[in-house]
């Protein structure tokens, strides 16, 4: 190789690599602030117009194999959870929902987790941090359907809150507190 090619080859690695930081920081800012403000807009309830989403015939390839079917789910409240390895506040309330699960399942609460990722990052991820609910790959196609949830914006985290039978009672844009997950298990 030329002396010109490699030279040509380095500024280019070099100027992708610059517009990658920009681009990634324009959007860990701009997801930073949807985040703050949903957040502290709280839970928001899924009354509206149209008809509820059917999510329970829907089923998600797992990291580790095999499936989530959505229906086997059905039953019990239910906290679903839309999220990413590469969406810090997601990554931040993964263990307040495994503490969750843990200790609100004997009450009949569960918690699921859909991962708009791949399923190689995710399954590094729980070899990290392993959690004890199930995780489906929804990959992008969970952004489509955390939007017809309601999650307009299509920004993460976002959860969505089922009763026992099946029907959405409350969803949330940002990170989940400890006092949110706790008044849904009393009003659960």
């Amino acid at each position: 190789m030329t002396r010109r090619r490699v030279l040509l080859i380095g500024a280019g690695v070099g100027l992708a690599s610059v517009g990658l930081g920009w681009t990634m920081r324009w959007f860990a800012e701009r997801g930073s602030a949807a985040d703050a403000a949903a957040s502290s807009a709280g839970p928001m309830q899924v009354e509206g117009p149209g008809p509820p989403v059917d999510i329970w015939p829907l089923r998600f390839e797992r990291p580790e194999g095999g499936e989530l079917a959505l229906a086997d789910l059905r039953g019990r409240p239910l906290v679903l959870n839309f999220w990413a390895t590469w969406c810090p506040p997601c990554v931040e309330e993964m263990p307040m929902l495994d503490r969750f699960h843990r200790a609100q399942g004997a009450d009949g609460w569960q918690v699921a987790g859909l991962a708009i990722d791949s399923a190689e990052p995710v399954r590094e991820f729980l070899g990290r941090h392993p959690v004890g609910f199930p995780i489906g790959l929804a990959g992008v196609k969970g952004v489509t359907l955390a939007r017809s949830l309601g999650n307009q914006r299509g920004a993460l985290p976002f959860s969505v809150v089922y009763d026992a039978t099946g029907k959405a009672i409350a969803r949330k844009l940002g990170a989940l507190t400890p006092e949110e997950l706790a008044g849904w298990a009393k009003g659960g």
